[in-house]
């Protein structure tokens, strides 16, 4: 515990300073038997109390002990939740996932009060006895000049770790069923917090033997294997699975154009089969959760949300053909893509407007329209600034999710300061604001009323666990198996930041040192095994120096950036200043 305090006589309250799913241990010395009273919560309630009535998925649990005479350990035995722990027995339905019997059931908690106990209780003799993943607490760290920033990255690698503990990535504990957008999230944060993959690989493999509802879900499948090669280098689980992730870009549900749509009746004949769904199954889109954070998105049969999915399916797809030796098809597929781009660019972008409308005869432009359409790659020439500053003026318009995709868009857009006060902003919209309101594993929603039976332990909640060290830090494989990796840090105006983060072939450490306007240094090690694309923030100067391991350099202008070329393993350090 991090805080033990007795209430009263009997009554004692426990911190254990974060929350994390299991049960508590207990060594007591009881003078005779008895039955004390065990409260295990996430929520508090003022300075030395639990909330017995949190709202919502909130977890509050009674349980009663009965004590031996003597000294004894004792582990709280967890009953079953009907709600988290109910099996589908239909046929490519999804249910909860169980924990493993030799393990017992687990909750989530951070608090305990223990009443009606005659034996003492001390720190040394109470324990939070957590379940998760093998998690190694060092490979991954993040510190910046700014107090919150650090808060955030601190509070989203805890939650990556304690929603491990199913051995699957799973939504939360309300129902412990994965998702698959919940995995995409889950997976690139895992992959940024630990040098671990096998479970991203075991959780796909499982959304591929059970899929759930949204038509954008189906979508993920190609993106989130494209990033088990990418950061793995193993084309293995791929290419067993090539026809089955093939289906999943929806390819039968297109029009002539390449556009998709899931309107109408039925099904083309097999399409549910090559989902590997039920014949119940009836896809829906559904652009964001809960509906309330959807900015107002109008819904049309040719959605552009679901179409900027589409095309960037059709795109991993493509790239995992083509490391598979299949040429022909990646070029196929490759071609699709871009006659699906074309087609959002051509009947979905208001060129007067210089944004995006939510679909095929809307007039509505939501913040999901345009973010994940330049997420994706998906933007007429010249367009990006408008819509950019489109999504700025938006703000945090959306849900914990979809804000994975509008950070990722500004960054694409080298809109570095918009992208850092999200990240680090500490209003209601926030991951500071989770934090604030006393959970420390990333919510479900931004906050209970946003969402009133969210809970408090959802990993998609926690992308600036992935958006730190791939967006801010800017350092992200380029290769499959990470051979060549990129370096492309935006701390906008954060002073200082420093990351340690494992890949595949090691270790990687770069380190920011920013005088906004008018210098940025950066210090790298790479792996012996690596080399790394350096590309530094320019800012718009004219002219920037740029200086490489003490030496002045040539770089190439790239808009806000110049490139600075390639470096090998070891140590180097790069300067861009004004001239």
């Amino acid at each position: 515990p991090k805080l033990i305090a007795q209430i009263a006589q009997g009554h004692y309250f426990v911190d254990f300073g974060k929350a994390a799913f299991g049960t508590l241990s207990l060594e007591l010395e009881s003078a005779e038997e008895e039955e004390i009273s065990i409260h295990l919560g996430e929520v508090a309630e003022g300075p030395c109390a639990l909330s017995r009535n949190p709202g919502g998925s909130r977890r509050y649990r009674m349980l009663p002990l009965r004590l031996k005479q003597g000294r004894h350990r004792y582990v709280l035995e967890i009953p079953p939740d009907a709600r988290n722990t109910t099996v589908s027995s239909a046929a490519g339905v999804a249910g909860a996932i169980l924990m493993p019997g030799e393990m017992g059931e687990v909750m989530p908690f951070r608090y305990c009060e223990i009443e009606n106990c005659s034996a003492p209780v001390v720190r040394a003799n109470v324990r939070q006895r957590a379940v998760f993943h093998p998690f190694n607490d060092n490979a991954a760290s993040f510190a910046s000049s700014s107090a919150t920033l650090n808060s955030v990255w601190e509070m989203c690698k805890h939650s990556i770790k304690a929603t491990t503990f199913c051995g699957v990535y799973v939504d939360g504990d309300r129902e412990r069923i994965p998702y698959e957008a919940d995995a995409y999230i889950n997976q690139l944060c895992h992959y940024c917090c630990d040098r671990e993959y096998t479970m991203a690989r075991r959780t796909i493999e499982h959304l591929m033997a059970y899929p759930t509802w949204p038509t954008e879900w189906q979508l993920f499948m190609p993106l989130v294997a494209w990033y088990d090669y990418l950061y793995t280098g193993d084309i293995s689980f791929a290419e067993s699975s090539y026809p089955a992730l093939k289906a999943k870009a929806l390819l039968p549900l297109a029009r002539e154009d390449g556009l998709i749509s899931t309107a109408g009746e039925g099904y083309p004949a097999g399409f549910l089969e090559s989902l590997n769904a039920p014949a119940s199954f009836k896809l829906r889109d559904i652009v964001d959760w809960p509906k309330g954070e959807r900015d107002d998105h109008d819904f049309q049969p040719i959605n552009t949300v679901v179409n900027a999915f589409h095309a960037r399916a059709l795109a991993c797809l493509s790239r995992l053909a083509l490391a598979m030796g299949r040429k022909d098809e990646a070029e196929s597929l490759a071609t699709r893509a871009e006659m699906v781009k074309a087609a959002m660019m051509e009947k979905l972008f208001d060129r007067a407007r210089g944004v995006f409308v939510d679909g095929e005869g809307s007039h509505h432009a939501s913040l999901h329209a345009n973010a994940f359409a330049l997420a994706f790659g998906i933007c007429p020439a010249g367009a990006a600034p408008g819509i950019a500053a489109f999504l700025k003026g938006k703000g945090m318009a959306c849900s914990v999710y979809a804000a994975q995709f509008l950070l990722d868009a500004l960054y694409k857009a080298g809109e570095a300061e918009a992208a850092l006060a999200l990240l680090s902003s500490t209003s209601e919209r926030s991951w500071a604001h989770m934090i604030e309101a006393g959970s420390t594993i990333s919510m479900e929603a931004w906050d209970n009323r946003f969402k009133p039976n969210q809970d408090w332990n959802h990993a998609w909640g926690a992308a600036p666990a992935n958006l730190i060290p791939r967006r801010l830090m800017g350092v992200r494989p380029l290769l499959p198996g990470a051979g060549l990796i990129e370096i492309r840090p935006q701390p906008g105006s954060l002073e200082y930041a420093e990351l340690r983060l494992p890949l595949i072939r090691g270790q990687v450490l770069a380190r920011v040192n920013n005088a906004p306007g008018s210098a940025i240094n950066l210090e790298v090690e790479l792996p012996g095994n690596m080399e790394a694309s350096v590309i530094l923030p320019a800012s718009g100067w004219k002219e920037p120096v740029l200086i490489v391991d003490g030496k002045r350099a040539c770089g190439c202008a790239e808009g806000r950036f110049v490139n600075a070329g390639r470096i090998g393993p070891g140590r180097h350090t790069f300067t861009l200043c004004r001239k």
